[in-house]
């Protein structure tokens, strides 16, 4: 009986998608339905738009990765998302996203489209290979799969700003973007090339000149 009670309290959404010949199953449970954020998440985003955006997001990172074969790729098969009554924004732990209900009850602009982009921040860290990279870089690739989805907030820094590479988050993602720009296709190669550890010499590999060089190079492009 006190399962039975308690299952209204949860609203479970599964979807499960086909992608080649991999099957990755989509979930959201809301488990702070009964709170004023849940309610929120329920009345203007809702399950079944999350799990058609992860399934999105996730064919979106693994084309800018260049991840086309299983062989390139994590081995997911479910990624499970929570709204949960926390502090904070959100966080990636083992295929699982935990986002505040909070942060969605506080959030005064469009609440849809900030989720949007933190979807694919944080199902970007499910995808992305990171062994040994900086806390800064995986941050900083996170919200630069953000940037190229077309969702970056209004708050972040401009091109240019920030007072070290590695800052993570939007001033890496901006970096990142400078980088990419120089390569087409950088950040999907540097990505491939963390699968088996990190180096600070993957720069010099694939573009030639030390990040510290590259990071100065970024900073004068933009100095007014």
């Amino acid at each position: 009986m006190a399962h039975a009670m308690l299952l209204p309290l949860l609203s479970l959404l599964v979807l499960a998608v086909m992608h080649g010949t991999n099957a990755v199953t989509y979930s959201v449970t809301n488990t702070a339905e009964s709170t004023p954020g849940g309610q929120k998440f329920t009345n203007e985003i809702g399950s079944d738009y999350t799990t058609q955006t992860m399934s999105s997001s996730t064919d979106f990172i693994w084309r800018l990765f260049q991840q086309n074969t299983e062989a390139d790729r994590k081995n997911v098969a479910q990624v499970s998302l929570f709204i949960d009554d926390m502090d904070g924004v959100a966080y990636t732990s083992n295929d699982e996203i935990h986002a505040s209900a909070q942060y969605i009850q506080d959030y005064s602009g469009d609440v849809k489209g900030e989720f949007t982009g933190v979807l694919y921040h944080e199902m970007t860290h499910v995808w992305q290979w990171s062994n040994g990279a900086p806390g800064g870089l995986i941050e900083g690739i996170a919200d630069y799969v953000r940037l190229k989805a077309g969702y970056a907030p209004s708050h972040w820094v401009q091109p240019g700003e920030g007072d070290k590479w590695d800052k993570g988050y939007d001033v890496t993602a901006r970096f990142l973007d400078y980088c990419n720009s120089l390569s087409n296709g950088f950040v999907a190669e540097l990505n491939k090339k963390m699968k088996d550890g990190y180096s600070a010499d993957f720069f010099v590999q694939l573009l030639g000149k030390t990040v510290d060089q590259l990071w100065s190079e970024y900073k004068a492009k933009y100095q007014t």
